[in-house]
């Protein structure tokens, strides 16, 4: 079983990701997602959302891997919510699969929305299939996403530019 709570000895592990943190140690933060499965939920959690802010499509493959893999769900969400933050297009997988696939409707959620930030078509044909999700907050983020990238793909059809980026953020 996945431990949750701290003990004393996680919060010198804490101060790791924090000085990881300031030094925008990619390597540590990849090494740490990659091997983080049994730590308390705040190391795992704090270290997901701290890779937003260095913003680096390094940590990409670490983050899809949290996504569709870390035993906690709330997590996963974080995971897919960062992904979408950061905006990267090879997160779109990933991200495909926790939408379908995940039995957390939280994570199919927010795996939704981040694809609508991601601004990737392809995904439009995902999207349609989790309109029919059995929760209707998945069913609506997939339809609001679906709808988004669908205006974005027919404003691009309309002029011969490069796609906007994606804005929308629920």
């Amino acid at each position: 079983m996945v431990q949750l709570r701290m003990r004393d000895e996680d919060y010198a592990t804490l101060d790791k990701l924090e000085q990881a943190f300031e030094k925008k140690d990619l390597g540590y933060f990849i090494s740490f997602l990659n091997n983080s499965k049994p730590l308390p939920l705040l190391l795992r959690v704090h270290a997901v959302c701290m890779l937003e802010h260095i913003g680096d499509e390094h940590v990409v493959p670490a983050l899809c891997k949290v996504s569709n893999e870390d035993s906690s769900p709330l997590t996963r969400h974080e995971a897919a919510f960062t992904l979408g933050q950061l905006g990267f297009r090879a997160a779109a997988p990933a991200l495909v699969r926790a939408m379908l696939e995940d039995e957390s409707a939280i994570v199919r959620h927010e795996s939704a929305v981040a694809l609508s930030s991601l601004g990737d078509q392809d995904s439009l044909p995902q999207l349609e299939k989790a309109i029919a999700d059995k929760d209707e907050d998945v069913r609506n983020s997939a339809l609001i996403a679906w709808e988004y990238l669908s205006y974005l793909r027919k404003k691009h059809e309309c002029k011969d530019s490069v796609p906007p980026k994606s804005k929308i953020r629920l």
